[in-house]
């Protein structure tokens, strides 16, 4: 596991797992701007989306997929020097109302013709500091009730348990580890 810095600032960064030539988010949005990949997954999954949002037209979510996908990147990597990642990224449990050591995030799409499906997952470093660990098109009111984004919830707890296990706390020592690697 290595991981690659996103923004210039070093305020975002993105997992680059072992089997991937790419960092997470750039297979995220490959697959979001893919409609091939996303005709099978929302045919595999039309039950969720029409149960939960109402939509039954494949054709409709692949679009919808596709422009939210576009602005979400655009929102990620158009970033000005001072934007506050805080505002982007909010907890993973909507229930939690402390700050935690490398606490757990999401990012949401933004669409606007209905709530966004699209997740983003990442550590929090510190205030303003995030890894990318995945994304996910997410269709269920939890993360536990389908494979793929339990997948996801599985990456944002190895990534933690990795973090840790090498004495990364924060983004001090986050830095000092990415020194040492290069």
């Amino acid at each position: 596991m290595k991981f690659e810095r996103i923004l210039d600032n070093g305020r975002l960064w993105a997992v680059m797992y072992d089997e991937n030539n790419v960092n997470i988010l750039e297979k995220v949005f490959e697959q979001w701007n893919d409609y091939e990949w996303l005709r099978a997954f929302f045919t595999r999954h039309v039950e969720d989306l029409s149960s939960f949002f109402h939509i039954t037209d494949i054709d409709r979510a692949v679009f919808d997929t596709v422009d939210d996908a576009n602005e979400l990147e655009c929102l990620i990597l158009d970033l000005d020097p001072d934007a506050n990642l805080d505002d982007l990224f909010r907890p993973l449990e909507n229930t939690r109302l402390s700050e935690v050591l490398l606490g757990r995030e999401k990012a949401k799409g933004q669409y606007h013709t209905h709530t966004s499906w699209l997740r983003l997952y990442a550590i929090r470093l510190e205030s303003g500091r995030y890894i990318i660990t995945g994304g996910a098109i997410k269709l269920t009111a939890t993360m536990q009730e389908r494979e793929h984004t339990l997948e996801e919830l599985n990456k944002l707890n190895r990534v933690r348990d990795h973090l840790i296990a090498l004495g990364i706390f924060d983004y001090d020592g986050f830095e000092d580890y990415n020194e040492e690697s290069d």
